[in-house]
């Protein structure tokens, strides 16, 4: 599966619409990130059910600093409309496949319930 490029304007339905989606945020500019892409689009190749999205953080900021995107390349990973892992560092593809690996075998309800325990207030 090829990229996706993710802006602002289709955000909500590309993560609403799919259960787990990748996101790769880079800048032109960005050598680390020039490096990366071909890693990226090679393991998109491999996952067909999953969504390799790609956010230029140049073009759309709003969403860099929505996952406070401070070095770039970032990797996110968002299941089931949960960010589950946002990391900077270009991974080497063994990594990449780890990653979403890892994310797949995750209990989506226990997920939930730690990150709605977060959200409680402490007493």
């Amino acid at each position: 599966m090829s990229t996706v490029e993710l802006t602002t304007d289709n955000f909500d339905d590309v993560v609403s619409g799919n259960d787990f989606v990748l996101i790769d945020f880079w800048a032109s500019w960005c050598g680390p990130c020039r490096q990366f892409a071909p890693t990226y689009e090679s393991v998109s190749e491999n996952h067909g059910d999953v969504v390799f999205a790609k956010v230029d953080t140049e073009a759309q900021p709003q969403l860099a600093a929505a996952f406070e995107v401070k070095s770039i390349p970032t990797v996110a990973v968002i299941r089931d409309r949960v960010v589950v892992y946002a990391e900077p560092g270009a991974l080497p593809e063994p990594a990449l496949e780890d990653l979403i690996r890892q994310a797949r075998e995750l209990d989506m309800d226990e997920v939930r319930a730690a990150a709605e325990q977060e959200q409680q207030p402490s007493e």
